[in-house]
């Protein structure tokens, strides 16, 4: 990932990683991007780490988003696409997707009046992950855009506890760690 150093041409509301929190960045803050995965920008600052949201982008001054090939609201809908959705959600630490990362623990398709309920039960690498509400929140937005979904709901559970066993070939790969 591209480590230049940007500057902030407006207040930005950031989350705070891996609290959880909102913060401002003021105006003028100097910001190095470390991660465009999933349309949020991961950026390091002086206190740490950051997640700056697809629609702030146009506060980090010079810097463009990398188009992403959009899965949002596009063709039918499928079981399929709600996976695929699923896989443009990234841990903003950890540039491999929830899905390959093992955290997706059930998918539940019901239809609905007017289409269809979504829900999902996933889990965090670790239980004091701040940014779990974050990260969940990005997942249910990312299925409430596809075609017919009424309403979606992603809940965090904590059984079974998540290990590094459970993230896929495709993610061991990713990060460089011996298949199993």
């Amino acid at each position: 990932m591209d480590s230049t150093t940007y500057r902030l041409n407006r207040d930005c509301s950031a989350t705070r990683i891996p609290a959880g929190d909102a913060i401002t960045l003021a105006a003028g803050s100097e910001v190095s991007v470390m991660q465009t995965l999933g349309g949020n920008i991961t950026v390091r600052i002086d206190a740490g780490l950051a997640r700056i949201a697809r629609e702030d982008v146009s506060a980090i001054e010079g810097f463009e988003l990398p188009s992403e090939t959009p899965v949002e609201g596009s063709g039918e809908f499928s079981e399929t696409a709600v996976w695929e959705a699923l896989k443009t959600c990234f841990d903003p630490e950890i540039p491999v997707n929830i899905v390959d990362l093992g955290l997706v623990y059930d998918l539940a398709i019901e239809p609905v009046a007017g289409g269809r309920h979504v829900d999902v039960k996933m889990t965090l690498t670790a239980p004091g992950c701040g940014m779990g509400p974050v990260i969940a929140e990005d997942a249910r937005q990312k299925i409430a855009a596809l075609p017919t979904v009424v309403t979606a709901k992603v809940h965090i559970v904590w059984d079974p506890i998540w290990t590094p066993h459970m993230i896929s070939a495709a993610g061991r790969e990713k990060l460089g760690l011996p298949p199993q």
